[in-house]
């Protein structure tokens, strides 16, 4: 019988049994933060608490938030790891690095049991994806100190995959080594396929298809929501395109959209405990079909570095909470964007996007790339959007420019003022 899941025993549980699980775990997370960081000791002082006083994944909502400017802070405070490090420098095994809020890099750091559950978690994302031991997987991320570069190698190796760690620069020697170790499936960006299409016609003189690739493992970048950018992608590469998502602070990779569904699936059980807030005033709210929140995550048997109530920024909705056709349980959403990248223009709330679904509709007249403009801080009459016109733009750029502006007042309901570069 084919194995459809990684690990059907967590990605199938049952939601009694991930209740009861979660709970066990939260309690025993708690006790070891509390007694193995002043960063958290500081935020369970802060509100009159200690762990016994949480008694259920309800009462995190006691609890203050934790969010990634305090994580910056804390590592300037008490570097190199900060004061929220709760296991001995010993037992560290793996060291990375990820962009900070004030530009500022934070490290992250694992331990083995860290990594070993990461790799797990990170297993089940890949396997959902379609990835099997079968596959030959070319790593096409960034292996200097990011964790989509390192780790996520040892997710996809996990999973039985054979993984060749090219990493990132010279397309024209990649292109190369995709024809002659007759690779079939790449972990890249979402945007990268698109610049090495025509590296693929110019070095091998061929098609992108004519490579007989199968899978595209995509992450790290928004895009894989839009169908339009999905759809281009499998049709000139001939391939399946599948979404992968994580964050480098909480868990590389969580969720993945599988066989059944383009959705997300949250494959994190055990390892994450997720919740949904509003992002304007931080309320609780449920984890139904059709809410739309900011995801919270809670590590819930972390050693290095664990996080509390960590709000990603990352704005989500929610598409199902029932068991899946594929069989999974967790929920399954869709990325809608950032809390923190979205911009009011008269009342309506935008995000960036937003406009690339829009752009990506007038692929080949514009490349899908632009960039917007604030010369003020917010709130906005109009955006600046500068776009990168294509190879089927015409002469008339003009006509292009107010088109574009049209496609954007229209689908979007806000107005924008295009150039065209």
């Amino acid at each position: 019988m084919q194995r459809t899941m990684w690990n059907a025993q967590m990605e199938a549980i049952a939601p009694p049994d991930q209740r009861i699980m979660e709970r066990e775990k939260l309690a025993r997370q708690l006790e070891y933060v509390y007694a193995r960081s002043p960063f958290y000791q500081r935020k369970f002082q802060d509100v009159n608490l200690t762990p016994n006083d949480i008694r259920s994944p309800k009462d995190l909502s006691r609890l203050p938030f934790t969010n990634k400017p305090e994580l910056s802070e804390s590592q300037e405070r008490e570097p190199p790891f900060g004061d929220y490090l709760a296991a001995p420098s010993e037992s560290l095994s793996t060291i990375h690095r990820t962009s900070g809020s004030t530009g500022r890099f934070i490290y992250t750091v694992l331990t083995k049991n860290d990594m070993d559950q990461t790799t797990e978690v990170g297993a089940r994302a890949f396997w959902a994806a379609g990835l099997r031991p079968h596959h030959t997987v070319v790593a096409c991320m960034n292996y200097t100190l990011w964790m989509g570069g390192y780790t996520d190698h040892r997710n996809l190796e996990r999973t039985g995959a054979s993984v060749i760690p090219y990493g990132v620069g010279n397309s024209r020697r990649l292109v190369r080594v995709l024809q002659e170790l007759k690779v079939d499936a790449i972990w890249s960006t979402p945007s990268y396929p698109n610049r090495l299409e025509n590296v693929v016609r110019e070095e091998l003189g061929i098609e992108p298809a004519e490579l007989n690739m199968k899978l595209g493992l995509f992450g790290g970048e928004p895009g894989l929501g839009v169908p339009s950018f999905k759809q281009r992608i499998e049709d000139t590469w001939g391939i399946r395109a599948s979404n992968v998502y994580g964050l480098a602070d909480s868990m590389c990779d969580l969720a993945s959209v599988c066989d059944e569904a383009y959705e997300l699936h949250f494959v994190g059980q055990g390892a994450l405990l997720a919740d949904i807030i509003d992002p304007s005033t931080g309320e609780d709210l449920p984890i139904e079909e059709g809410v739309s929140g900011e995801l919270v995550l809670t590590n819930l048997d972390r050693e290095a570095q664990p996080l509390i109530r960590y709000r990603t920024r990352d704005l989500i909705e929610i598409q199902g909470v029932g068991p899946c056709g594929c069989g999974r349980t967790g929920f399954r959403f869709m990325v809608a964007g950032r809390s923190d990248d979205m911009l009011h223009v008269k009342g309506i709330n935008v995000f960036p996007s937003g406009i690339a679904e829009v752009l990506n509709t007038l692929i080949p007249e514009v490349t899908g790339e632009f960039q917007v403009v604030l010369s003020h801080p917010g709130p906005y009459d109009a955006l600046d959007i500068t776009v990168e016109s294509g190879r089927g733009a015409g002469p008339d750029a003009e006509a292009l420019a107010r088109r574009v502006e049209g496609e954007i007042r229209q689908t979007l309901t806000f107005s924008a003022k295009v150039q065209l570069v």
